[in-house]
């Protein structure tokens, strides 16, 4: 099993998809057992023994072709997955309030320098931690108000990102039927 995040679809009026048509793109690239979660582009798949990033350029060519949709994805396994909620630095966030708890899934992995100068360039009460290929963000005064941006994110860390909230990466993992 693999999942795959857009990454800033149906926000606002730009990068609109409907989840009837990301699912369909997938099963006519041969993939199977497609389910999508929310509305915010994330979707569950089977089917293609192909590196990760292999993937995420494969779907981020036939979604600009076939639905006109430039944005990028990110490609995990089922394991990576596993391993992105076993990494969870923040149990008690998870718990507690695990709508301001954001894992944000990167590109490529990331320097500890890089995690250290970002959160030294916070303002606010966030707290990041990094593994690999996911940032770990708290949010305790709520996202939407915010001053650490995804822009900010991208500048520090050297890579872009895609951020889901605690809920969602658990309800992906059981739709990956992670263990």
């Amino acid at each position: 099993m693999h999942i795959a995040l857009l990454r800033a679809v149906n926000l606002g009026p730009h990068h609109k998809i409907g989840m009837a048509d990301l699912k369909t793109l997938l099963v006519g690239l041969g993939f199977e057992n497609v389910q999508t979660l929310l509305q915010s582009g994330n979707v569950v798949f089977s089917g293609g023994s192909k590196a990760t990033t292999v993937l995420e350029q494969m779907l981020e060519r036939a979604a600009a072709k076939q639905l006109g949709l430039e944005t990028p994805f990110f490609v995990r396994t089922a394991k990576e997955w596993q391993a992105i909620i076993d990494a969870n630095p923040f149990p008690k966030e998870a718990t507690a309030d695990p709508g301001h708890l954001l894992a944000v899934i990167l590109k490529e992995p990331v320097e500890a320098a890089n995690v250290t100068a970002l959160q030294k360039a916070i303002v606010g009460r966030e707290v990041v931690r990094a593994k690999g290929r996911c940032a770990y963000i708290v949010y305790p005064d709520g996202i939407g108000r915010s001053k650490l941006t995804t822009a900010l994110i991208e500048k520090k860390l050297g890579t872009r990102g895609t951020g889901r909230n605690w809920n969602t990466v658990l309800k992906l993992g059981v739709l990956a039927d992670v263990d």
